[in-house]
């Protein structure tokens, strides 16, 4: 089954990443973390879909959604140029592993993403019941240049003003991370380096990770997530999934620079 959505809102972050949102499904129920599948009609007249986390939390009346764009890129060469006004083919069933349901009762938790993998997470941050289950929370977000950090800086930023957690953002600790890997910036390196090395541990002022208190998620490209994976297991946590909750997850369906 596929629907007709109507796009409310479109913004470029750079020439190479935009984000924008949708009319919501009356139809759709889902858990902040998880995605959708959406696109636009394929020349032959069939729908060209592509997997896309949902970056806005569950009780939000409109859809958002974080993309790269791709030159050559089947769905995102046509989907970068959409405006408000246009419609997107969007399922209205969510899937995913980056929920809360997937994770042990903890104290602190971890996002860990590059590039546009920080979207389930501009969800989950948005969301009552992160706040409600956590006691402090740690955004890790690397990408190859300062400009791409901008939406989820943005989005961080913002969440003393969102609806719903404005008020319980004061009683959490919300730490947000940010490096580049190609420019120069304030903080560089990888997210795998600063996590081995101690600097990011030293820098925030907190403890390192214990699997008795700290739980995480993971969103990035493939390599990303089997580096993080590894780390993670060294430090002692085991990986989940909704039919067994554990002290970390992974989003396989991560939309990479070919979509």
């Amino acid at each position: 089954m596929t629907d007709l959505q109507t796009v409310t809102a479109v913004r470029h972050w750079s020439e190479n990443l935009f984000s924008f949102r949708v009319t919501r499904p009356a139809a759709l129920r889902f858990r902040s973390g998880e995605f959708v599948m959406i696109g636009l009609p394929g020349d032959n007249g069939k729908p060209l879909l592509r997997a896309y986390s949902i970056a806005a939390p569950s009780w939000a009346d409109e859809l958002e959604f974080y993309s790269i764009k791709v030159e050559n890129g089947a769905l995102t060469s046509r989907l970068q140029h959409i405006q408000p006004g246009d419609e997107i083919i969007l399922r209205p069933k969510s899937v995913g592993t980056l929920v809360h349901d997937a994770l042990l009762p903890g104290k602190r938790l971890w996002l860990l993403a590059t590039g546009t993998g920080f979207a389930p997470f501009a969800s989950i941050l948005r969301d009552t019941e992160t706040y409600e289950r956590f006691e402090e929370i740690v955004i890790m977000h690397t990408c190859r240049r300062r400009c791409e950090l901008d939406y989820g800086a943005a989005v961080v930023a913002g969440l003393a003003a969102t609806p719903l957690i404005d008020e319980m953002i004061g009683e959490r600790r919300v730490h947000h991370y940010a490096t580049t890997t190609r420019e120069d910036s304030p903080r560089m390196g990888r997210i795998t380096d600063m996590i081995s090395s101690g600097k990011m541990f030293a820098d925030l002022g907190i403890a390192p990770i214990d699997p008795a208190n700290d739980r995480a998620m993971v969103c990035g490209s493939l390599a990303f997530n089997v580096d993080v994976k590894a780390l993670l297991e060294r430090h002692g946590l085991r990986e989940g999934a909704n039919s067994e909750p554990r002290e970390y997850v992974v989003e396989k369906a991560f939309v990479g620079e070919g979509a």
